[in-house]
């Protein structure tokens, strides 16, 4: 096989995440895409037409034109971003002291931003626990479980489990539960030292909610209390032992050397935080595990009689991802042990990808036919493609420690400003994708395959929704199986659109409120989920209003139409996380005023639309050829 062959191999959608490419029903009622073998040359079952896609315009005259736009523009965006970063600016001394040595031709490194500098400065560590972990579970297997389940092999052919409750299935949970208890206890407390006992009693308070409340109270209480945990953790940063030891010690009015040394026992638990003393900034992923836990729960008490699998009569080591999710694990797997397990399984503990109970459960039980040695290592390169990638951008534009420096703007161009702002917002894109495919790529080596967070480059979207449908897309649809949908989603009263329309919007402001507030209780992300809100609205009316359905005669002209709304689309979701991930509003301000407060600037601002424009004629396009190929990924 060439190597453009396993280039291409690497870098598809099959190798990002099988849900792409695979169907939603049963893997055992259609064909499984190998990335080892070369794709079949047959042509696809479905033609373009029969798709919905439209014929190929990459070999138009107008796309030649769109190329060119490309192999100009392209390369002037890292040029003009590479020389405000040389020492020669003269902005440079006022963010110098913020860059680190680096490795790469002499060249300094913006490890500025805390958030990632966290996890690049612990990779090689990281790297030692993805190898460490996957080994010591294969090794207790080995030693302690030999033949008591069978082999991958025999499971991924489907004669391995005649039933959903066959006790090699439950033999494979059971083990595989046990060692996550385990490993789990010892990386909590490495992780958070003694602040591992208050993760411990929120989980087992959540836990008791969850399965001893009546029926009727439980999604209440869980999201009540839940979110009461937020705002505590956060407003009592975190309960540290010294202010518990002062409030159970009553303060004298002349404290003595007795007072003193009884306050001391709080003081030396929390000398003893573990690796990561801030234990409530991690436990906010673990909020979202345990309403999992709960609503999952909840909803399995109605389908007491059969899961939709066993009605089904689908065989369990077979399902889909959407099976495996919406059909209940039995009632005794609804344990505090199993509940303790996924809530704190390692390698989805500090940052996801999230996956729902009853996923995980299914998973234990019989491992995904998607989880394979090449697959895994394929995606294991592409990891590492990435994080070159954010070393390269790093290592050659200064753009975070700049906005840090909060320079003289007015020494910047309008390009060079957009261009700031531009790559800023990549570097928030990577600085997310990598610590998520790090800790999805270690659940893989370990038999568990998590739904992939980032689907698409941030370059590569033009809609706000499918734009939050791709971004951190476990959180997506965590949100739409726990909040959007039973919220009623755009659920239409009768006949009437509108209705379900503004039911949308309504729910949007809801999911976007959680969605602030649960990254972090402060103005300035209240402001981000509010304006996201507030541009997912023209979005939404200009669907109502020009309905694709009513211009298939003038295909055309509904592509222009698309086209311009979608430069505005992105002119929006650039704002808006440049105010909630960046600079707040205080930054854009200044931001915005340097890029329009002059002709030149208005003269730029319609030269940049244009390129977006470009762009954003190629994304449709790729949309399309996706869809030639029996691909609908909705982002």
């Amino acid at each position: 096989m060439s190597f453009l062959h396993y280039v291409k191999t690497l870098f598809s959608l099959d190798t990002l995440d099988t849900r792409f490419t695979s169907s939603r029903i049963s893997p055992n009622t259609r064909p499984q895409i190998d990335p080892a073998k070369p794709p079949s040359s047959d042509p696809p079952s479905l033609p373009a037409r029969s798709s919905g896609a439209s014929p190929s315009k990459w070999r138009t005259p107008e796309f030649f034109v769109y190329y060119l736009v490309f192999i100009l523009a392209v390369p002037m965006m890292f040029k003009v971003s590479y020389d405000v970063s040389k020492p020669s600016h003269p902005n440079f001394p006022k963010y110098e002291a913020l860059l680190s040595p680096g490795w790469i031709l002499g060249r300094k490194v913006d490890n500025s931003d805390n958030q990632y500098s966290s996890f690049r400065d612990n990779i090689p560590y990281m790297f030692i626990l993805l190898i460490l972990h996957p080994l010591l579970r294969k090794t207790c297997d080995y030693i302690f479980f030999s033949g008591r389940y069978p082999s991958n092999s025999a499971q991924a052919n489907g004669h391995a489990y005649q039933g959903p409750h066959s006790s090699a299935a439950d033999s494979r949970l059971s083990q595989r539960v046990n060692f996550d208890v385990y490993f789990a206890l010892l990386f909590l407390c490495a992780l958070h030292g003694f602040s591992s006992l208050k993760v411990l009693l929120i989980l087992y308070l959540n836990f008791i909610l969850g399965t001893r409340l009546p029926r009727e109270l439980v999604p209440t209480a869980t999201w009540i209390f839940n979110i009461g945990i937020l705002f505590a953790n956060e407003f009592c940063h975190g309960y540290p032992y010294s202010d518990i030891a002062t409030f159970i010690t009553q303060r004298p009015a002349f404290p003595d050397a007795d007072y003193q040394e009884s306050k001391g026992w709080g003081s030396w638990l929390d000398a003893y935080g573990g690796l990561i003393p801030r234990w409530e900034v991690l436990f906010k992923m673990t909020v979202l595990r345990s309403v999992s836990f709960n609503l999952d729960y909840y909803w399995s008490l109605d389908r007491a009689i059969g899961s939709p699998a066993e009605k089904k009569q689908l065989d369990p080591a077979n399902l889909s991802e959407r099976e495996r999710i919406s059909s209940p694990a039995p009632h005794r797997d609804y344990s505090f042990r199993n509940y303790f397990a996924y809530t704190l399984y390692s390698p989805l503990y500090l940052a996801g990808p999230i996956l729902t109970f009853n996923d995980y459960i299914s998973q234990l039980r019989h491992k995904p036919s998607s989880v394979t040695t090449i697959r895994s290592l394929l995606y294991g390169i592409r990891f590492f493609i990435s994080l070159l990638t954010m070393e390269i951008v790093l290592h050659f534009i200064y753009v975070v420690a700049i906005f840090k420096a909060h320079p003289a703007w007015e020494l910047y161009t309008p390009f060079q400003l957009s261009m700031l702002g531009y790559f800023n917002l990549h570097i928030i894109w990577l600085k997310l994708l990598l610590p998520w495919r790090f800790f999805r790529f270690w659940a893989l080596l370990d038999g568990i395959d998590p739904p992939e967070n980032m689907v698409r480059c941030m370059s590569d979207n033009y809609s706000a929704l499918a734009f939050w449908r791709g971004w951190h897309r476990s959180l997506n649809r965590w949100i739409v199986r726990y909040i959007y949908v039973p919220l009623g989603g755009s659920r239409r009263l009768g006949a009437n659109v509108a209705w379900g329309k503004v039911r949308a919007g309504v729910n949007y402001l809801a999911v976007f409120t959680f969605v602030a507030l649960w990254h972090d209780i402060n103005l300035k992300l209240l402001m981000w989920g509010w304006l996201i809100s507030l541009f997912v609205l023209p979005e939404v009316l200009a669907g109502y209003l020009f309905p694709k359905r009513k211009w298939q005669n003038r295909k055309e002209a509904y592509r222009i139409i698309c086209g311009i709304g979608a430069v505005g689309n992105i002119l929006m979701m650039m704002i808006a996380n440049l105010v909630g991930f960046a600079i707040g509003l205080d930054g854009l301000k200044g931001l915005v005023q340097g890029i329009v407060g002059s002709y030149s600037g208005l003269v730029y601002v319609a030269t940049a639309c244009a390129a977006l424009f470009v762009g954003v004629q190629v994304m449709f396009e790729t949309r399309e050829q996706e869809l030639r190929e029996g691909i609908k990924m909705m982002c």
